[in-house]
Protein backbone atom coordinates (compact mmCIF):
# COMPACT_ATOMS: atom_id res chain seq x y z
CA UNK A 1 0.00 0.00 0.00
CA UNK A 2 1.04 3.71 -0.67
CA UNK A 3 2.45 5.39 2.15
CA UNK A 4 -0.36 7.60 3.67
CA UNK A 5 2.16 11.00 2.82
CA UNK A 6 5.05 11.36 0.25
CA UNK A 7 7.24 14.26 0.09
CA UNK A 8 7.36 13.91 -3.73
CA UNK A 9 5.06 16.21 -5.67
CA UNK A 10 7.05 17.73 -9.23
CA UNK A 11 8.86 15.58 -11.06
CA UNK A 12 10.78 16.59 -13.95
CA UNK A 13 11.26 14.19 -16.79
CA UNK A 14 14.00 14.81 -19.54
CA UNK A 15 13.11 13.49 -23.16
CA UNK A 16 9.61 13.10 -24.67
CA UNK A 17 10.43 10.06 -26.54
CA UNK A 18 8.16 6.96 -25.90
CA UNK A 19 9.71 6.22 -22.58
CA UNK A 20 9.93 9.36 -21.40
CA UNK A 21 5.78 10.18 -21.92
CA UNK A 22 5.24 6.70 -20.49
CA UNK A 23 6.47 8.11 -17.52
CA UNK A 24 4.65 11.39 -18.09
CA UNK A 25 1.68 9.08 -17.68
CA UNK A 26 2.54 6.79 -15.10
CA UNK A 27 3.68 9.72 -12.50
CA UNK A 28 0.10 11.86 -13.52
CA UNK A 29 -1.46 8.65 -12.88
CA UNK A 30 0.21 8.15 -9.36
CA UNK A 31 -1.11 12.13 -8.50
CA UNK A 32 2.22 13.59 -8.93
CA UNK A 33 2.96 16.06 -10.88
CA UNK A 34 5.12 15.69 -14.50
CA UNK A 35 6.79 18.48 -16.14
CA UNK A 36 8.54 17.15 -19.27
CA UNK A 37 11.69 18.68 -21.05
CA UNK A 38 12.17 17.74 -24.76
CA UNK A 39 15.51 19.25 -26.65
CA UNK A 40 14.04 18.65 -29.42
CA UNK A 41 11.09 20.60 -31.54
CA UNK A 42 8.69 18.08 -30.93
CA UNK A 43 7.87 15.08 -29.19
CA UNK A 44 9.63 11.85 -30.64
CA UNK A 45 12.29 13.98 -31.62
CA UNK A 46 14.61 11.14 -32.20
CA UNK A 47 12.30 8.37 -33.16
CA UNK A 48 12.22 10.74 -36.21
CA UNK A 49 15.53 10.19 -36.96
CA UNK A 50 14.81 6.72 -37.52
CA UNK A 51 11.17 6.95 -38.98
CA UNK A 52 11.39 4.89 -42.02
CA UNK A 53 11.97 2.43 -40.21
CA UNK A 54 9.56 -0.87 -39.11
CA UNK A 55 9.81 -2.08 -35.20
CA UNK A 56 10.84 -5.72 -34.59
CA UNK A 57 7.52 -5.60 -32.35
CA UNK A 58 3.82 -5.39 -33.28
CA UNK A 59 1.54 -2.57 -31.39
CA UNK A 60 1.04 -5.00 -28.71
CA UNK A 61 4.54 -4.32 -27.66
CA UNK A 62 4.88 -0.32 -28.21
CA UNK A 63 2.16 1.13 -25.96
CA UNK A 64 2.16 1.56 -22.32
CA UNK A 65 -0.38 0.94 -20.21
CA UNK A 66 -0.86 3.89 -18.46
CA UNK A 67 -0.64 5.79 -21.88
CA UNK A 68 -3.32 3.74 -22.91
CA UNK A 69 -5.52 4.55 -19.94
CA UNK A 70 -4.96 8.49 -20.60
CA UNK A 71 -5.73 8.19 -24.23
CA UNK A 72 -8.77 6.23 -23.94
CA UNK A 73 -10.39 9.26 -21.94
CA UNK A 74 -10.29 10.98 -25.28
CA UNK A 75 -11.72 8.16 -27.50
CA UNK A 76 -8.25 6.94 -29.38
CA UNK A 77 -8.66 4.28 -31.33
CA UNK A 78 -6.25 2.01 -30.68
CA UNK A 79 -3.66 0.38 -33.34
CA UNK A 80 -4.30 -3.15 -34.48
CA UNK A 81 -2.38 -5.12 -31.89
CA UNK A 82 0.05 -7.60 -34.21
CA UNK A 83 0.99 -4.90 -36.54
CA UNK A 84 4.24 -3.39 -37.03
CA UNK A 85 4.67 -0.05 -36.82
CA UNK A 86 7.02 2.02 -38.30
CA UNK A 87 8.51 4.95 -36.20
CA UNK A 88 6.35 7.47 -38.68
CA UNK A 89 3.26 5.37 -37.48
CA UNK A 90 4.43 5.25 -34.06
CA UNK A 91 4.31 8.96 -34.00
CA UNK A 92 1.55 9.62 -35.75
CA UNK A 93 -0.50 7.09 -34.28
CA UNK A 94 0.79 7.02 -30.75
CA UNK A 95 3.31 9.64 -29.25
CA UNK A 96 1.49 12.64 -31.21
CA UNK A 97 -2.35 12.00 -29.85
CA UNK A 98 -0.11 11.31 -26.45
CA UNK A 99 1.11 14.33 -26.02
CA UNK A 100 -1.07 16.61 -27.59
CA UNK A 101 -5.07 14.94 -26.67
CA UNK A 102 -4.41 13.91 -23.42
CA UNK A 103 -3.75 15.75 -20.03
CA UNK A 104 -0.47 15.51 -20.70
CA UNK A 105 -0.41 18.12 -23.14
CA UNK A 106 0.68 21.14 -20.94
CA UNK A 107 3.34 19.62 -19.18
CA UNK A 108 5.37 19.23 -22.22
CA UNK A 109 8.14 21.77 -22.96
CA UNK A 110 9.52 20.99 -26.48
CA UNK A 111 12.85 23.30 -27.69
CA UNK A 112 13.76 23.02 -23.89
CA UNK A 113 17.40 21.55 -23.98
CA UNK A 114 18.72 20.69 -20.09
CA UNK A 115 22.66 22.10 -19.71
CA UNK A 116 22.94 20.87 -16.07
CA UNK A 117 21.18 19.72 -12.81
CA UNK A 118 22.38 20.12 -9.56
CA UNK A 119 20.92 20.47 -5.97
CA UNK A 120 19.64 24.24 -4.90
CA UNK A 121 22.06 25.45 -2.80
CA UNK A 122 24.30 22.19 -2.77
CA UNK A 123 27.44 21.43 -4.68
CA UNK A 124 28.09 17.77 -5.27
CA UNK A 125 29.89 17.44 -2.28
CA UNK A 126 28.06 18.64 0.09
CA UNK A 127 25.63 16.10 2.16
CA UNK A 128 23.99 17.27 5.02
CA UNK A 129 20.59 18.44 4.44
CA UNK A 130 21.37 17.44 0.63
CA UNK A 131 18.17 15.05 0.17
CA UNK A 132 15.55 17.95 1.32
CA UNK A 133 16.64 20.26 -1.34
CA UNK A 134 14.95 20.14 -4.69
CA UNK A 135 16.71 19.49 -7.76
CA UNK A 136 17.66 22.75 -9.88
CA UNK A 137 17.31 21.85 -13.78
CA UNK A 138 18.40 24.39 -15.63
CA UNK A 139 18.01 24.47 -19.55
CA UNK A 140 17.86 26.90 -22.80
CA UNK A 141 14.57 27.18 -24.84
CA UNK A 142 15.55 29.67 -27.16
CA UNK A 143 14.62 32.58 -25.08
CA UNK A 144 17.92 32.67 -22.69
CA UNK A 145 18.35 30.01 -19.14
CA UNK A 146 15.52 29.13 -17.83
CA UNK A 147 15.22 27.25 -13.94
CA UNK A 148 12.85 24.34 -13.08
CA UNK A 149 12.50 22.97 -9.56
CA UNK A 150 11.52 19.61 -8.63
CA UNK A 151 11.35 16.60 -5.84
CA UNK A 152 12.53 13.59 -8.37
CA UNK A 153 14.05 14.16 -11.95
CA UNK A 154 13.70 10.92 -14.19
CA UNK A 155 16.09 11.11 -17.05
CA UNK A 156 14.66 9.20 -20.49
CA UNK A 157 16.94 11.59 -22.94
CA UNK A 158 17.82 8.44 -24.53
CA UNK A 159 21.31 7.32 -26.41
CA UNK A 160 20.59 8.55 -30.01
CA UNK A 161 22.44 11.66 -30.27
CA UNK A 162 25.42 10.53 -28.91
CA UNK A 163 26.81 7.48 -31.10
CA UNK A 164 29.65 5.82 -30.58
CA UNK A 165 32.66 6.59 -32.95
CA UNK A 166 34.19 4.51 -36.08
CA UNK A 167 37.65 3.94 -34.17
CA UNK A 168 37.35 0.25 -32.69
CA UNK A 169 39.37 1.63 -29.51
CA UNK A 170 35.63 3.92 -28.50
CA UNK A 171 38.06 6.70 -30.01
CA UNK A 172 36.98 8.73 -32.91
CA UNK A 173 39.20 7.42 -35.63
CA UNK A 174 42.16 9.71 -36.82
CA UNK A 175 40.47 11.98 -39.25
CA UNK A 176 37.37 10.97 -38.78
CA UNK A 177 35.98 14.18 -37.43
CA UNK A 178 37.47 16.06 -40.48
CA UNK A 179 35.23 13.51 -43.09
CA UNK A 180 32.07 14.42 -41.32
CA UNK A 181 30.12 15.21 -44.59
CA UNK A 182 31.05 11.92 -45.83
CA UNK A 183 29.93 9.83 -42.62
CA UNK A 184 26.28 9.38 -41.31
CA UNK A 185 25.80 7.54 -38.39
CA UNK A 186 23.11 5.64 -37.28
CA UNK A 187 20.32 4.58 -39.70
CA UNK A 188 20.06 6.48 -42.51
CA UNK A 189 17.57 6.67 -45.06
CA UNK A 190 19.11 5.39 -47.64
CA UNK A 191 15.49 4.50 -49.69
CA UNK A 192 13.90 7.94 -48.82
CA UNK A 193 15.18 11.14 -48.16
CA UNK A 194 19.09 9.98 -48.26
CA UNK A 195 18.39 8.19 -51.37
CA UNK A 196 20.73 10.41 -53.32
CA UNK A 197 23.18 10.27 -50.92
CA UNK A 198 24.07 7.12 -51.40
CA UNK A 199 22.50 6.13 -55.31
CA UNK A 200 25.49 4.63 -57.08
CA UNK A 201 27.68 5.41 -54.61
CA UNK A 202 30.24 3.03 -52.84
CA UNK A 203 29.07 2.64 -49.31
CA UNK A 204 30.39 1.29 -46.37
CA UNK A 205 28.47 0.26 -42.90
CA UNK A 206 30.54 0.03 -40.13
CA UNK A 207 28.72 -2.45 -37.28
CA UNK A 208 26.84 -5.66 -36.50
CA UNK A 209 24.23 -4.79 -34.82
CA UNK A 210 20.26 -4.50 -36.03
CA UNK A 211 21.40 -0.57 -37.32
CA UNK A 212 23.98 -2.08 -39.55
CA UNK A 213 22.00 -5.22 -40.72
CA UNK A 214 18.68 -2.75 -41.20
CA UNK A 215 21.26 -0.53 -43.58
CA UNK A 216 22.93 -2.97 -45.66
CA UNK A 217 19.45 -4.81 -46.17
CA UNK A 218 18.33 -1.12 -47.42
CA UNK A 219 21.68 -0.44 -49.57
CA UNK A 220 20.85 -4.13 -51.08
CA UNK A 221 17.19 -2.89 -52.69
CA UNK A 222 18.68 0.47 -53.76
CA UNK A 223 21.22 -1.57 -55.56
CA UNK A 224 18.44 -3.54 -57.07
CA UNK A 225 17.09 0.12 -58.66
CA UNK A 226 20.35 1.62 -59.05
CA UNK A 227 22.99 -1.24 -59.90
CA UNK A 228 26.18 0.78 -60.30
CA UNK A 229 25.59 1.13 -55.89
CA UNK A 230 27.98 -1.25 -54.26
CA UNK A 231 27.91 -2.12 -50.64
CA UNK A 232 31.14 -2.90 -48.19
CA UNK A 233 30.36 -4.57 -44.90
CA UNK A 234 33.01 -3.55 -42.10
CA UNK A 235 32.48 -6.24 -39.20
CA UNK A 236 35.14 -5.56 -36.32
CA UNK A 237 34.53 -9.30 -35.23
CA UNK A 238 36.15 -12.08 -36.87
CA UNK A 239 32.97 -14.29 -36.45
CA UNK A 240 30.22 -12.54 -38.19
CA UNK A 241 27.36 -15.20 -36.81
CA UNK A 242 25.66 -13.37 -34.37
CA UNK A 243 24.68 -11.03 -36.47
CA UNK A 244 22.32 -13.61 -38.53
CA UNK A 245 20.84 -13.54 -34.68
CA UNK A 246 18.48 -16.62 -33.71
CA UNK A 247 16.36 -17.13 -36.51
CA UNK A 248 13.08 -19.08 -35.90
CA UNK A 249 14.26 -19.40 -32.01
CA UNK A 250 13.73 -15.93 -31.58
CA UNK A 251 10.16 -14.70 -29.87
CA UNK A 252 9.85 -11.41 -32.04
CA UNK A 253 9.73 -12.91 -35.28
CA UNK A 254 10.39 -10.07 -37.24
CA UNK A 255 13.64 -9.89 -35.28
CA UNK A 256 14.48 -13.38 -36.14
CA UNK A 257 13.59 -12.60 -39.95
CA UNK A 258 15.72 -9.91 -40.21
CA UNK A 259 18.87 -11.95 -39.38
CA UNK A 260 18.12 -14.46 -41.81
CA UNK A 261 17.59 -12.24 -44.48
CA UNK A 262 20.63 -10.88 -43.85
CA UNK A 263 22.58 -14.14 -43.55
CA UNK A 264 20.74 -14.99 -47.48
CA UNK A 265 21.78 -11.58 -48.70
CA UNK A 266 25.81 -12.02 -47.58
CA UNK A 267 25.47 -15.49 -49.11
CA UNK A 268 24.02 -14.36 -52.20
CA UNK A 269 27.80 -11.82 -52.67
CA UNK A 270 25.43 -8.70 -53.41
CA UNK A 271 27.49 -7.75 -50.19
CA UNK A 272 31.47 -7.44 -49.78
CA UNK A 273 32.10 -8.18 -46.26
CA UNK A 274 35.09 -7.83 -43.98
CA UNK A 275 35.93 -9.51 -41.23
CA UNK A 276 38.19 -8.27 -37.86
CA UNK A 277 38.35 -4.71 -39.52
CA UNK A 278 38.89 -2.46 -36.72
CA UNK A 279 38.76 1.10 -37.83
CA UNK A 280 41.83 3.55 -36.90
CA UNK A 281 42.06 5.92 -39.86
CA UNK A 282 39.85 7.47 -42.30
CA UNK A 283 41.51 9.77 -44.82
CA UNK A 284 40.43 11.81 -47.87
CA UNK A 285 41.90 10.66 -51.38
CA UNK A 286 40.31 12.62 -53.96
CA UNK A 287 36.63 12.05 -54.11
CA UNK A 288 37.03 9.36 -51.58
CA UNK A 289 37.61 8.10 -48.60
CA UNK A 290 40.38 5.62 -47.29
CA UNK A 291 39.02 3.65 -43.83
CA UNK A 292 42.01 2.31 -42.46
CA UNK A 293 42.34 -0.87 -40.36
CA UNK A 294 44.68 -1.21 -37.22
CA UNK A 295 47.50 -3.96 -37.00
CA UNK A 296 47.68 -4.24 -40.68
CA UNK A 297 49.36 -2.14 -42.65
CA UNK A 298 47.77 -1.66 -46.18
CA UNK A 299 44.42 -2.57 -45.39
CA UNK A 300 41.89 -0.12 -46.09
CA UNK A 301 38.69 0.35 -47.88
CA UNK A 302 38.03 3.20 -50.25
CA UNK A 303 34.72 4.57 -50.29
CA UNK A 304 31.98 7.09 -51.47
CA UNK A 305 30.49 7.28 -48.33
CA UNK A 306 30.58 5.28 -44.41
CA UNK A 307 27.78 4.60 -42.27
CA UNK A 308 28.87 4.32 -38.45
CA UNK A 309 26.29 1.71 -36.83
CA UNK A 310 28.58 0.92 -33.94
CA UNK A 311 26.20 1.36 -31.41
CA UNK A 312 25.44 4.74 -28.49
CA UNK A 313 26.68 6.03 -25.40
CA UNK A 314 25.28 8.05 -22.64
CA UNK A 315 25.67 11.80 -22.27
CA UNK A 316 26.43 12.37 -18.91
CA UNK A 317 28.13 15.63 -19.01
CA UNK A 318 24.69 17.55 -17.95
CA UNK A 319 25.16 14.95 -14.81
CA UNK A 320 28.38 16.23 -13.18
CA UNK A 321 26.98 17.77 -10.31
CA UNK A 322 24.77 14.84 -9.87
CA UNK A 323 25.79 11.97 -7.06
CA UNK A 324 26.26 8.86 -9.80
CA UNK A 325 27.16 5.66 -9.60
CA UNK A 326 27.57 3.89 -12.70
CA UNK A 327 29.16 0.38 -13.88
CA UNK A 328 32.90 1.23 -15.45
CA UNK A 329 32.21 -0.19 -18.42
CA UNK A 330 28.73 0.00 -19.57
CA UNK A 331 28.13 3.35 -17.64
CA UNK A 332 24.76 1.46 -16.53
CA UNK A 333 22.88 1.41 -13.05
CA UNK A 334 25.49 -1.22 -11.51
CA UNK A 335 22.98 -3.48 -10.15
CA UNK A 336 21.83 -3.77 -14.09
CA UNK A 337 25.33 -4.48 -15.66
CA UNK A 338 25.18 -8.20 -15.11
CA UNK A 339 22.30 -8.29 -16.96
CA UNK A 340 22.71 -6.83 -20.38
CA UNK A 341 26.33 -6.51 -20.13
CA UNK A 342 27.60 -8.12 -23.75
CA UNK A 343 30.39 -9.58 -22.64
CA UNK A 344 28.84 -11.98 -20.81
CA UNK A 345 25.17 -12.59 -22.40
CA UNK A 346 23.43 -10.87 -25.58
CA UNK A 347 20.20 -12.99 -24.64
CA UNK A 348 16.92 -10.66 -24.67
CA UNK A 349 15.92 -12.13 -21.20
CA UNK A 350 16.97 -9.42 -19.05
CA UNK A 351 15.12 -10.04 -16.10
CA UNK A 352 12.43 -7.18 -15.44
CA UNK A 353 13.95 -4.39 -13.38
CA UNK A 354 12.77 -1.07 -11.76
CA UNK A 355 13.44 1.40 -9.29
CA UNK A 356 15.36 -0.74 -6.82
CA UNK A 357 17.82 -1.83 -9.40
CA UNK A 358 17.97 2.01 -11.42
CA UNK A 359 18.41 3.63 -8.16
CA UNK A 360 21.52 6.03 -7.55
CA UNK A 361 23.03 7.93 -4.38
CA UNK A 362 21.37 10.93 -5.49
CA UNK A 363 17.59 10.32 -3.59
CA UNK A 364 15.28 11.11 -6.41
CA UNK A 365 17.05 10.39 -9.55
CA UNK A 366 16.43 7.88 -11.99
CA UNK A 367 18.02 6.63 -15.05
CA UNK A 368 15.18 4.73 -17.53
CA UNK A 369 14.99 3.95 -21.19
CA UNK A 370 17.71 3.42 -23.30
CA UNK A 371 20.08 5.52 -21.25
CA UNK A 372 19.67 3.26 -18.43
CA UNK A 373 21.37 0.58 -20.08
CA UNK A 374 24.49 2.47 -21.07
CA UNK A 375 26.84 1.25 -24.14
CA UNK A 376 24.82 -1.74 -23.83
CA UNK A 377 22.50 -3.05 -26.65
CA UNK A 378 19.55 -5.27 -27.48
CA UNK A 379 16.59 -2.89 -25.27
CA UNK A 380 13.45 -2.84 -25.95
CA UNK A 381 10.67 -0.04 -25.12
CA UNK A 382 8.74 -2.59 -23.09
CA UNK A 383 11.75 -2.61 -20.65
CA UNK A 384 11.49 1.29 -20.42
CA UNK A 385 7.51 0.59 -19.88
CA UNK A 386 7.95 -1.41 -16.90
CA UNK A 387 11.29 0.97 -15.73
CA UNK A 388 9.08 3.80 -15.22
CA UNK A 389 5.82 1.92 -14.21
CA UNK A 390 7.88 1.01 -11.09
CA UNK A 391 9.73 4.23 -10.61
CA UNK A 392 6.71 6.40 -10.30
CA UNK A 393 4.79 3.85 -7.91
CA UNK A 394 8.21 4.18 -5.69
CA UNK A 395 7.80 8.31 -5.85
CA UNK A 396 4.65 8.00 -4.74
CA UNK A 397 5.15 6.09 -1.89
CA UNK A 398 3.82 2.30 -3.07
CA UNK A 399 7.05 0.57 -2.43
CA UNK A 400 5.28 -2.63 -2.67
CA UNK A 401 3.87 -1.81 -6.61
CA UNK A 402 7.49 -0.58 -7.18
CA UNK A 403 8.80 -3.88 -6.54
CA UNK A 404 6.33 -6.04 -8.65
CA UNK A 405 6.88 -7.81 -11.77
CA UNK A 406 4.63 -7.06 -14.47
CA UNK A 407 6.32 -7.35 -17.44
CA UNK A 408 7.78 -11.01 -19.15
CA UNK A 409 10.22 -10.25 -22.19
CA UNK A 410 10.77 -12.28 -25.60
CA UNK A 411 13.93 -13.79 -25.74
CA UNK A 412 16.08 -13.33 -28.49
CA UNK A 413 17.02 -16.92 -29.36
CA UNK A 414 20.86 -16.38 -29.62
CA UNK A 415 23.61 -16.21 -27.02
CA UNK A 416 26.83 -15.81 -26.25
CA UNK A 417 28.10 -19.69 -26.62
CA UNK A 418 28.35 -21.74 -29.90
CA UNK A 419 27.77 -19.90 -33.37
CA UNK A 420 24.24 -20.54 -34.75
CA UNK A 421 24.62 -23.90 -36.60
CA UNK A 422 22.28 -25.42 -39.32
CA UNK A 423 19.33 -27.28 -39.03
CA UNK A 424 18.94 -30.28 -41.49
CA UNK A 425 16.42 -28.16 -43.18
CA UNK A 426 18.97 -25.28 -43.86
CA UNK A 427 17.73 -22.91 -41.03
CA UNK A 428 19.78 -21.60 -38.35
CA UNK A 429 19.68 -23.70 -35.09
CA UNK A 430 20.02 -21.47 -31.99
CA UNK A 431 21.71 -23.11 -28.97
CA UNK A 432 20.47 -22.69 -25.57
CA UNK A 433 21.05 -19.71 -23.11
CA UNK A 434 24.78 -18.89 -22.74
CA UNK A 435 26.23 -22.16 -22.64
CA UNK A 436 30.26 -22.68 -22.80
CA UNK A 437 31.98 -20.88 -26.08
CA UNK A 438 32.25 -22.64 -29.13
CA UNK A 439 36.08 -22.89 -30.31
CA UNK A 440 37.78 -19.89 -32.32
CA UNK A 441 37.50 -20.09 -35.79
CA UNK A 442 40.83 -19.87 -37.70
CA UNK A 443 42.18 -16.42 -37.87
CA UNK A 444 45.44 -15.84 -39.91
CA UNK A 445 47.37 -11.90 -39.03
CA UNK A 446 45.73 -10.16 -41.52
CA UNK A 447 44.32 -13.18 -43.90
CA UNK A 448 44.19 -14.91 -46.86
CA UNK A 449 42.88 -13.65 -50.73
CA UNK A 450 39.12 -15.40 -50.68
CA UNK A 451 38.75 -14.33 -54.10
CA UNK A 452 41.64 -13.18 -56.72
CA UNK A 453 38.61 -11.34 -58.66
CA UNK A 454 37.96 -9.22 -55.75
CA UNK A 455 40.38 -9.13 -53.48
CA UNK A 456 44.50 -7.76 -53.95
CA UNK A 457 47.07 -10.38 -53.40
CA UNK A 458 49.20 -8.08 -51.16
CA UNK A 459 48.25 -5.60 -48.86
CA UNK A 460 47.73 -2.12 -50.34
CA UNK A 461 46.88 -3.58 -53.73
CA UNK A 462 43.51 -2.25 -54.32
CA UNK A 463 41.21 -3.93 -56.48
CA UNK A 464 37.76 -2.55 -56.74
CA UNK A 465 36.40 -0.72 -53.57
CA UNK A 466 39.14 -3.03 -51.18
CA UNK A 467 42.61 -3.09 -50.59
CA UNK A 468 42.78 -5.72 -47.85
CA UNK A 469 42.35 -9.35 -47.25
CA UNK A 470 39.87 -11.80 -46.01
CA UNK A 471 40.25 -13.44 -42.89
CA UNK A 472 39.31 -17.42 -43.68
CA UNK A 473 36.50 -16.27 -40.45
CA UNK A 474 34.83 -14.12 -43.62
CA UNK A 475 34.89 -17.38 -45.66
CA UNK A 476 32.76 -19.23 -43.26
CA UNK A 477 30.11 -16.74 -42.68
CA UNK A 478 29.84 -17.05 -46.26
CA UNK A 479 29.38 -20.77 -46.46
CA UNK A 480 27.09 -20.38 -43.51
CA UNK A 481 24.97 -18.36 -45.50
CA UNK A 482 24.76 -19.99 -48.97
CA UNK A 483 23.30 -23.05 -47.20
CA UNK A 484 20.35 -20.42 -45.86
CA UNK A 485 19.22 -18.93 -48.96
CA UNK A 486 16.62 -21.08 -50.18
CA UNK A 487 15.37 -21.74 -46.77
CA UNK A 488 15.24 -17.84 -45.65
CA UNK A 489 13.25 -15.12 -46.44
CA UNK A 490 13.31 -12.91 -49.78
CA UNK A 491 14.86 -9.41 -49.10
CA UNK A 492 11.15 -8.42 -50.79
CA UNK A 493 9.61 -6.30 -47.79
CA UNK A 494 12.03 -7.00 -45.16
CA UNK A 495 12.78 -3.54 -43.35
CA UNK A 496 13.19 -4.48 -39.78
CA UNK A 497 15.54 -3.36 -37.71
CA UNK A 498 14.36 -0.76 -35.17
CA UNK A 499 16.66 0.95 -33.23
CA UNK A 500 14.22 0.36 -30.10
CA UNK A 501 15.60 -2.88 -29.73
CA UNK A 502 19.41 -1.88 -29.92
CA UNK A 503 19.17 2.13 -29.08
CA UNK A 504 16.04 2.59 -27.75
CA UNK A 505 14.49 6.32 -26.93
Amino acid sequence: MPDSITRTRTVAILGAGPVGLAAAAHVLERGLEPVVLEAGPTVGHAVRQWSHVQLFSPWDYNIDQAAGRLLAETGWNKPQPDHYPTGAELLEQYLEPLAMRTRLRDRIRTQSMVTSIGRAGFDKVKSKGREAAPFEIRYQNGRGPEVLRADAVIDATGTWFSPNPAGADGLPALGEREAQDRIAYGMPDVLGRDRARYAGRCVAVLGGGHSAIGTLIDLAKLKDEVPTTEIVWLLRSETPEKSFGGGAADQLAARGALGSAFAALVASGRITSATGFKASRITRDGDKLLVSAAGCPGRHVSVDELVVATGFRPDLDFLREIRLALDPALECPPALAPLIDPNLHSCGTVRPHGARELAQPETGFYFAGMKSYGRAPTFLMLTGYEQVRSIAAELAGDHEAAARVELVLPETGVCNGPAPSLSPDGTLAASGCCPAPAAALPVSGCGAPASPAKFATTPGAAAGPLAFLWSPATAWSIFLGIALVAATLGLAGIRFGAPEDVTGT
